[in-house]
């Protein structure tokens, strides 16, 4: 009886964990396809009010060059739209893990030039954004090797 008892205790357990995971899995696709909606909106629409709807109660700015908060947000976008309207950013890969997103992005202010290769990641609390950083990296002239940046 006691062996019945266990056998069905370790199967409920592996059971739930199985849920977890795919629940775990699912809400990464989620935050995900969050994460590239609103870098579409924001970064290449520069449109701050179709952007905020993915932005959490705060949103915490971790790039000194840029103002905290979504006003901050808001601010950059009005930048981006004055300054190089014709800015395009190409998300070149997107992950998940767990609560964060990282965007592997391929961007050109002005067209005809080089851009950047950018790492922008995000977290997100209950499937909003509530922060962000980023790693910039001109894209050289001449590279070391012949791997390429993306």
């Amino acid at each position: 009886m006691m062996r019945i008892v266990l056998t069905l205790a370790v199967a409920t357990l592996a059971f739930a964990a199985q849920a977890a995971c795919a629940a775990d899995a699912q809400q990464q696709e989620q935050n995900k396809k969050a994460v590239v909606e609103f870098y579409e909106k924001a970064i290449n629409q520069k449109d701050f009010e179709a952007a905020s709807k993915y932005l959490g109660p705060r949103y915490t700015q971790h790039n000194p060059n840029a103002a905290d908060g979504p006003e901050g947000l808001k601010a950059f976008l009005q930048f981006l739209k004055e300054k190089f309207p014709a800015s395009r950013s190409e998300i070149k890969r997107a992950f998940g893990d767990g609560d964060h997103v990282m965007l592997h992005v391929h961007a050109v202010r002005e067209p005809g030039t080089r851009g950047s290769a950018i790492i922008d990641i995000f977290k997100l609390e209950n499937g909003k954004i509530v922060e962000h950083w980023d790693v910039v990296q001109p894209i050289p002239e001449k590279a070391a090797n012949s791997n390429g940046m993306f």
